[in-house]
């Protein structure tokens, strides 16, 4: 390893200018409540310029405590510009706190020179920005990283080979692999790769231009998913070309040379650099975060983890308090010796549904999953119902017909738009493409902490097919809540049964008594995945759609893990 240049610096001489934040981003830092108050004031050095890699210009904002001092550097690098909220919401608020804050715009993004790509430059960019902080007077070597969803992935590319003084990161609601963003085994994330592919393109150019292209995107949806080949119908609602957008829903193979190096997933195996992990239930990369805490734990890596009830953006909106606060303990424990602010276990996790405020609610752990872990056994049943006793054999319990012209709908669940999260599902269940099949009110609590998973016998009329599941939970007034959910494809002989297992995503629910556990079954949620066509086509290029009828078969099972006294069936 080599000594880093600012080993041997005498103490810096630097002078602070005393140019304020945007008044933009000064007047969000005044809306937010349940911060802590600020520790010093703040000015900001705007439009400085890094030599990249291949030696583009990488704008960049300097955000500082406006007095003298030696203070930790975060580094916060971003595709989406550097105004609001990244401004106020990294540069303001951790500058207030006594760290200064490289706020930068990825290559071909904000200003920044060279063009843009997912991820093959982020991590040469990030240690050429770390080469530049080594020569500026204020840097102590003392650094961290910090930020969400790509500012996440950032942080990843940089610790593939982490500088030595990467002291600490804070990775929110974030990203390590590209293709599980876009992809389920096959299957494309079509809703979630158009609001990536808007957001990419426009929030760099404020706030303005990012609301009128999600509007446009809005009233372009059904244009979009109607046309025939899906590839390439999403132009005009964008409002310009994306390539990078058509090469991420043409490759839907994970094995695809396209995505070769896109996974930075084996940073979290050998940095060693402690980390910070913040997602939410309902979060649309959730489980790429407990993957990374599975990892960092597994190396023995000092990380926490903090689950919350929150979607990917709302965790940075009505979970911001909880967010920064859990944050700020951990940058300051790790760049400023200060470890008075930690929680004293490693997990913490946010268990809904019904209860009082010991059985919901906040609870410190010491893993996640929890251990030892109950196992809750469920089987449909041809009358619609769930019980623990498993079928004698694996004869067909009912058929729905999937009409490419009217799918099944998204309805809530882990989505990057303002209907993600929990929803009543009375709408959606009332389908005859949807089928339900539900447990008798619970006699005792349930509650399901962890991965839940189901194991599918399903057949189609063609041979292919999608098969999307969802636990929800049942109130006594019949309203039905999603929980978690996933998806599979299905590749077979027509007629015959493929068995699937199919990961649902974690929760941290209590069912209470009286409730009912309810597992839905369908054969797409649209537009949240593009449709299968039925044919065998690849989604992206396919130009004929035709009918698939699916069959469940009773060698289906639903597992919930967690703490369980009694499953009521």
């Amino acid at each position: 390893m080599t000594t880093p240049a600012h080993a041997d610096r005498p103490k810096s001489s630097w002078a602070p200018p005393s140019a304020k934040p945007p008044l933009s981003a000064r007047l969000m830092r005044a809306t937010w409540k349940g911060l802590p108050a600020a520790r010093h004031k703040v000015a900001r050095e705007s439009g400085l310029t890094v030599p990249a890699a291949d030696g583009s210009a990488l704008v960049t904002d300097h955000y500082f405590p406006r007095e003298e001092g030696d203070f930790p550097t975060l580094l916060v690098r971003s595709p989406y510009g550097r105004g609001v909220p990244w401004s106020p919401q990294y540069g303001i608020l951790f500058a207030e706190q006594g760290f200064h804050v490289v706020l930068q715009s990825c290559r071909g993004t904000g200003g920044s020179g060279g063009t843009f790509d997912l991820w093959r430059n982020e991590a040469a960019d990030g240690l050429a920005t770390v080469a530049w902080l080594r020569e500026q007077p204020w840097f102590t070597g003392a650094l961290g990283t910090v930020g969400p969803s790509y500012l996440g992935y950032v942080q990843w590319a940089l610790a593939l080979d982490p500088p030595p003084e990467l002291k600490a990161m804070a990775v929110q609601v974030g990203l390590h692999d590209p293709y599980a963003l876009f992809h389920t085994n096959g299957v494309l994330h079509l809703e979630t790769a158009l609001a990536v592919g808007a957001g990419m393109t426009y929030q760099q150019r404020g706030m303005l231009p990012l609301i009128r292209a999600t509007l446009r995107l809005q009233r372009g949806m059904r244009a979009i998913t109607a046309a025939r080949p899906l590839r390439g119908s999403y132009t005009a609602a964008l409002g310009t070309d994306v390539p990078w957008l058509d090469d991420v829903v043409t490759h839907p193979d994970a094995d695809d040379p396209y995505w070769q190096g896109a996974s930075t997933a084996r940073a979290a195996d050998t940095s060693g650099v402690p980390t910070a992990l913040i997602t939410g239930r309902y979060d649309v990369l959730a489980g790429q975060t407990f993957a990374q805490y599975e990892r960092l734990r597994r190396a023995g890596t000092e990380s926490t983890l903090l689950l919350g009830p929150w979607t990917h953006t709302s965790a940075l909106q009505q979970g911001w308090p909880e967010v920064f606060a859990d944050t700020l303990a951990w940058l300051r424990a790790h760049l400023c010796d200060d470890r008075s602010g930690l929680r004293p276990t490693p997990v913490r996790v946010h268990v809904g549904g019904s209860g009082s405020d010991t059985e919901t609610g906040w609870r410190d752990l010491d893993a996640w999953p929890p251990a030892p872990a109950a196992t809750t056994s469920l089987h449909p049943t041809p009358d619609g119902h769930l019980t623990p006793q498993p079928p004698t054999d694996d004869a067909p319990l009912a058929t729905v017909r999937h009409d490419p012209a009217d799918p099944a709908p998204t309805l809530g669940g882990p989505l990057l738009s303002r209907t993600a999260g929990p929803r009543d599902n009375a709408a959606l269940e009332a389908r005859d493409d949807v089928l339900t099949f539900t447990g008798p009110p619970l006699t005792e609590p349930l509650t399901v902490l962890g991965p839940v998973t189901a194991r599918i016998s399903a057949s189609t009329d063609t041979g292919h097919g999608d098969v999307f599941t969802r636990l929800c939970d049942v109130d006594p007034q019949g309203r039905s809540t999603n929980l978690c959910d996933g998806i599979a494809q299905l590749r077979t002989t027509p007629g015959e049964p493929a068995h699937l297992t199919v990961a649902m995503g974690t929760t941290a629910h209590r069912f209470a008594p009286g409730h009912r556990i309810r597992w839905q079954l369908a054969p797409t949620a649209h537009p949240r995945y593009a449709q299968n066509p039925g044919t065998g086509r690849p989604r992206a290029e396919a130009t004929e759609f035709v009918p698939i009828r699916l069959t469940v078969h009773a060698e289906s099972e639903l597992l919930l893990p967690g703490e369980s006294e009694d499953a009521g069936a």
